[in-house]
Parts: structure tokens; sequence; C-alpha cells
């Protein structure tokens, strides 16, 4: 079997959020509009797809189409390893990430996809097998809602059976006292029994996290997401000494040095790789196997459930699933038969592969034309 074609699109939605009137363009915060799929055709017609998010979504179709594939062409799909030494040595020498580590991500993903379907068997019983369903947590908490309707929100999910919520952080124009009074407001309305965590998507000076962990520390937050600019990790270091806040990082490090470097310097008590980002499943469990040796448990930020889903129950240290109510919708619209949560669990599908099949005519109508 060999790599005969890469295909790479981008493509655009909207979704509805819980409690509000109109739908929200794109599946996110602002700018969280695009998304890229892509599908690897091997010569005997097995194929395998990914998704990746929005960051520089025209550049990664561009660099798939013209330079990886040329590079791995007529390589054996399932012998993933050597595909990605051959992208390391002709296209990534010096490691850099950003379009690479997207475009990787999704060859990555494809493969695995291709080597599942052949081998009869899921991603996550290739990956290891070591569960068949994971917890899951919401990410609900939109900046859109105000503190009632947030409230609100985080009733409705905990009424439809998750246990855990995720809430955004860091982007109210009041800055870290209204993110404290939202914190505050979230825990009233779902009681000390629910696991809350928040993200602040890399926004927070050091100074400002500090301060709004010494607010809200009462409210026992199972982990604070990327507090502080830059992923800085001896930054997140100091703030992890001054606060008993666990934090959680790594969901856009695009390969594992960047993340060895946050288990080296201490900075985190969760490692968050995420395979549509960080290179695919083959860097996340690499990564993973970082995290077991420091006994750091593996967690899922970033988004895609339907993918990191294959990793986290396929890993032993496989933990908490990120079930984004926009990401979410978006693998819904695209993969009609994916799964669902369930008393806030998923399971992983009885299908090979990724155990996802596409709708054509969902990527058709969501397609934005190549510029």
């Amino acid at each position: 079997m060999r790599i005969k074609d890469i295909r790479a699109s981008v493509h655009t939605t909207s979704i509805e959020v819980p409690l509000l009137d109109e739908r929200v363009r794109g599946y996110g915060r602002e700018e969280q509009k695009d998304f890229v799929f892509c599908e690897v055709e091997t010569d005997e017609g097995l194929t395998g797809v990914a998704v990746t998010g929005h960051f520089l979504a025209h550049a990664v179709v561009v660099a798939l189409e013209r330079h990886f594939l040329p590079a791995v062409l007529d390589l054996d799909p399932r012998e993933i390893e050597a595909v990605h030494q051959r992208v390391w040595q002709r296209l990534n020498p010096r490691a850099m990430s950003g379009v690479v580590s997207s475009a990787l991500s999704l060859l990555d993903i494809a493969l695995w996809d291709i080597k599942g379907k052949d081998a009869g068997r899921s991603v996550a019983s290739l990956l290891g097998g070591a569960r068949t369903e994971v917890p899951v947590y919401v990410t609900f908490g939109f900046p859109q809602y105000d503190r009632d309707t947030l409230a609100a929100a985080a009733r409705l999910h905990v009424e439809q059976g998750f246990t855990a919520l995720k809430s955004v952080v860091a982007v109210d124009p009041k800055g870290w006292r209204e993110d404290a009074a939202r914190v505050h407001a979230i825990r009233a309305a779902v009681g000390d029994d629910i696991d809350l965590m928040i993200d602040a998507n890399y926004l927070f000076t050091p100074a400002e996290a500090t301060m709004l962990c010494r607010e809200i520390e009462d409210d026992h937050l199972t982990w604070f997401e990327e507090p502080l600019q830059q992923n800085d990790a001896r930054a997140l270091a100091d703030l992890r000494a001054h606060t008993r806040i666990p934090l959680a990082a790594g969901q856009m490090e695009g390969h594992r040095w960047r993340l060895r470097e946050l288990v080296e310097h201490r900075a985190v008590d969760i490692l968050q790789p995420n395979a549509c980002y960080c290179g695919g499943f083959t860097e996340q469990r690499k990564a993973a196997h970082l995290a077991q040796i420091y006994n750091l448990p593996l967690a899922h930020g970033g988004g895609w459930p339907l993918f990191n889903l294959h990793a986290l129950a396929g890993l032993m240290n496989g933990w908490l699933l990120e079930w984004h109510v926009g990401m979410a919708q978006v693998g819904q619209l695209l993969f009609p038969d994916s799964p669902r949560p369930a008393n806030g669990r998923l399971a992983v599908p009885d299908r090979p592969g990724l155990g996802l099949t596409v709708d054509r005519d969902a990527l058709r109508d969501t397609l934005v034309p190549r510029r």
C-alpha cells in the first residue's frame, strides 16, 4: 500500500450556542472561523481523514498539497514513523511549528485512520486500547454570556449529564475581577460536586493570573488552563508555586520538545497535547509517555474531540476529554454518525480507524473558495 494523494480544503460554518438567540459565526472565539479538512488516499483505495483548526488555514492547505505530498508520495501509510522521519528530514529539520505542525497533524491522523481501517481496529486500540470510553467535560462558558446566562447555561449542561465544565476567561474588558465573579457564579449555580475548569488561552500576564488565582482558590477548580502569555514555562512554574489551583497546558504546542519544556520546568500539573496541532497521534503518544514518566495525567484541550478521543482512550494515562460546544457541532456536521456523550462519557466508535463517515454534502456546503 502506498500514499497516492493528499487533498485539503478550508471550511467554515456557524453554531448554535445554548441560551443565545442567534447563531454564532464560526465555532468559538472571534477568530475561530475556519477549519481545515484533509483526506489522504492510497493506491488500494483506502482513505483517511483529519481536521485541524483556524491557524493560517489556507497556508496549511498549500503546505500539504505542494510540499508534504511530494515528500511522502509512495511511502507506506502504515509505516508512520518512516513518514515522520521523511517530513523531519526534508521539510522541518529545525523543528519549526505553526503551519508545518498543523499540516503534519492532518497527515498523521489520516494515516492512523488508514492504518486502523487496514487492520480492522480502532485507532484507540492501535494506540494501546487502555479503555473503550473516556470521561468528558463540556467547554460551554462563551464570552457572549452575561453572568446570569452563564450560570443558567452551566445548570443546563449539568442537567444534560455533564459532571465537568470549563469556561473561558481573560477576554472580558472588565478584566480578571469580572472573571472571578463569573467563576463564583458558575460554582454557586452547580454546587461543589461538579468539576470546574477555566481557560485563559495564553492571554494573562503573570500578575493578572496571580490575582485571579488568589481570588478564586476557594472555588476548588480542577485546573486553570494555559493562563500565561506564550505558555512561558518559567513563569508558569512560578505561578504554580504560588497557587493551589492545578495548572494545565500544551494543547497548541507544535512538537514534543515544547511539551518537554513544560514538564522539565515543573510548569504544569496536567499535560494537554492535542493531536490536531502537535503533529498527530504519533507526537501525542510520545508526549503521553513523557508525561507518564513524570506521573502527569494526559488531559485534552484545544477541541476536536472526535480525534483526541482515540488517544485518551488508547493511552494508559489518558484522562478528561474536552467536548467543546462549537467544535463538537463541527464534528457532528461533518461526521453525522460520530459518537455523542452519555452520562458524562464518550465511547470509542466500534468501527475501524477513527470510525467516522464523512458527509460529502456538508463538506461542499461549508467549503471556503480557494484564494
